[in-house]
């Protein structure tokens, strides 16, 4: 099981000097993968009565694939993950186009995850449809596999419209892998026809045991082998204590997971420092799983 850092967005403030603190501590430290969450827009809940959304305009986002641009260069060995960008709210080529370049840059180190989101605000601000995403994202997903491995696509539809067209360069990955976030019955399907992996966010308990055996039999139906489907799940510290987190990676181990992730955020550190020292902690904690 491979173990992984999210990225606080939300602390670590503007300054590059600390992103690339972090960063650097994270590969020195030994993590295998560094996971950035995505949000291109701020709600102010003030004009939203009744918000369930869990960031809202004060919380800052580093975008994800400008980062990635900027940690590539930094970085030697870390993968950098996207956690998850909201795929129906974008153009296809262009991501695309900005996933290639981070891959290059990288030289082959960058994993996507993806979901549909839930915020319609998000989507009427960039020009995309919300009530279709589902179905949108998935030939989104054939389309991305096309541009990243074949020099010339064609593939005109609905929503998609290329013509003997390509971007250039292409990724050291042919294709970049693309994990799915969401937990709902049309995207554990999804996720089992096209996708490279899977984030679930639950307890591993018998409830989660049951849900990763329906992920497993819906990859058999799909023709492919049950642990061609990867699993990372993202463990938050702000949920539980330091002994908790550290039990519930064992828990996750035993699960079948092949990927866990801490998650610093919220957690109202002062400093960087308090961050880098708790995941040093955790490395420490987990060594012997």
């Amino acid at each position: 099981m491979q173990l992984g850092v999210v990225f606080p967005q939300t602390e670590i403030g503007p300054d590059p000097g600390a992103v690339r603190a972090y960063a650097e501590a994270a590969e020195e430290l030994g993590y295998e993968h560094l996971v950035a969450y995505d949000h291109v827009l701020g709600a102010d809940t003030a004009t939203r009565p009744g918000w369930t959304g869990t960031y809202d305009k004060d919380d800052q986002f580093h975008e994800v694939f400008v980062l990635f641009g900027y940690l590539a260069a930094i970085t030697k060995r870390i993968e950098l993950v996207t956690g998850i960008v909201i795929l129906p709210q974008r153009q296809t080529a262009l991501v695309a186009k900005q996933a290639a370049e981070v891959d290059v840059l990288s030289g082959g180190r960058l994993r996507l995850g993806i979901g549909l989101g839930r915020h319609e605000f998000d989507y009427d601000a960039l020009g995309a449809n919300f009530h279709d995403r589902g179905r949108r994202s998935a030939e989104q997903i054939t389309v991305l596999r096309a541009l990243w491995t074949e020099q010339l696509v064609t593939f005109e539809s609905e929503w998609h419209g290329i013509v003997d067209a390509g971007i250039n360069p292409l990724p050291v990955q042919r294709p970049i892998p693309i994990w799915l976030g969401g937990h709902a019955e049309p995207v554990l399907r999804r996720i089992a026809e096209l996708g490279d992996g899977w984030v679930p966010l639950f307890a591993p308990d018998d409830k989660g045991r049951a849900e990763v055996d329906k992920l497993r039999g819906y990859v058999s139906e799909a023709g492919r082998r049950p642990d061609s489907v990867g699993i990372e799940t993202y463990i938050n510290l702000a949920d539980r204590s330091f002994d908790d987190c550290v039990g519930r990676t064992a828990a996750w181990q035993e699960l079948g997971a092949t990927h866990v992730s801490l998650d610093t955020m919220n957690m109202g550190y002062a400093s960087l420092g308090a961050h880098i020292d708790v995941i040093r902690r955790f490395k420490e904690a987990v060594a012997g799983l």
